[in-house]
C-alpha cells in the first residue's frame, strides 16, 4: 500500500505528535510504502480563492511552492493519513491549508451525491483519509464530532471514505499501526 502522511504539527522536531507519528511511520515502512511531508518544513501557501487551477490552468495551481509534491503524492496513494494537535478544538493551520489546496485535484463541475452538491472527480482513483489528533487538554466530545464531520464530508467531495479518526492517547505508542488496521 502506498501510504502519504501529513504531520501538521507546529514545531514538528519537538512535538509530541511527531514522536508518535514516527513510531507509526517505522511500524507502516516495514510492510509499505510511506511519505512522510512535515508540512512545517515546506513552502506551502495558503490557497489564494483564485479558481485558476479550474479555468486557467486546469489541475495546476498557480502557486509555485511545494504544494505541488504532495499534489502528486496524494493522487498517487492508497491512503493519506492526516495528522495533526488539535487546536482551539480544531486542527492546526498547517494541515487545514494544505487540505485547502487539495481542491486542485477537483473537477469544478458539480453532481450530486446522496442529495448533496459535490466536485466531479478529475482523476480515476483518490485515496481512502484517515485522520490521526492529538488533543489538548481541554479538548471535548463536540471538538471531536464536529473534526470527524468536517474530514467526512471532505472524503464524500474527494470521491472516498474516512477510514478512521483516531486520538494518539487511545492508541498504544508501539502497535499502532495494528490497531488502525494497517498491518
Amino acid at each position: 500500500m502506498d501510504i502519504v502522511v501529513l504531520n501538521g504539527a507546529k514545531n514538528a522536531k519537538e512535538s509530541k505528535l511527531t514522536e508518535r507519528l514516527d513510531n507509526l511511520l517505522r511500524e507502516l515502512s516495514a510492510q509499505h510504502s510511506v511519505q512522510n511531508f512535515v508540512l512545517e518544513d515546506m513552502d506551502v501557501h495558503s490557497c489564494l480563492g483564485c479558481w485558476s487551477c479550474w479555468c486557467k490552468s486546469p489541475g495546476l495551481c498557480v502557486l509555485q511552492d511545494d504544494a505541488e509534491k504532495i499534489f502528486k503524492a496524494v493522487i498517487h496513494a492508497d491512503l493519506v493519513i492526516m495528522a495533526s494537535p488539535i487546536i482551539a478544538g480544531f486542527t492546526s493551520a498547517l494541515l487545514k491549508m494544505i487540505t485547502d489546496r487539495l481542491i486542485v485535484l477537483m473537477h469544478p463541475y458539480i453532481e450530486f451525491i446522496q442529495g448533496e452538491s459535490h466536485h466531479q472527480k478529475r482523476y480515476d482513483k483518490y485515496p481512502e483519509l484517515g485522520l490521526l489528533l492529538l488533543k489538548e487538554k481541554d479538548t471535548d466530545e463536540e471538538d471531536l464530532e464536529i473534526i470527524e464531520d468536517i474530514y467526512h464530508r471532505l472524503a464524500l467531495n474527494f470521491h472516498t471514505k474516512l477510514r478512521f479518526l483516531r486520538c494518539f492517547d487511545e492508541l498504544k505508542k508501539e502497535g499502532a499501526a495494528h490497531e488502525i488496521g494497517l498491518i
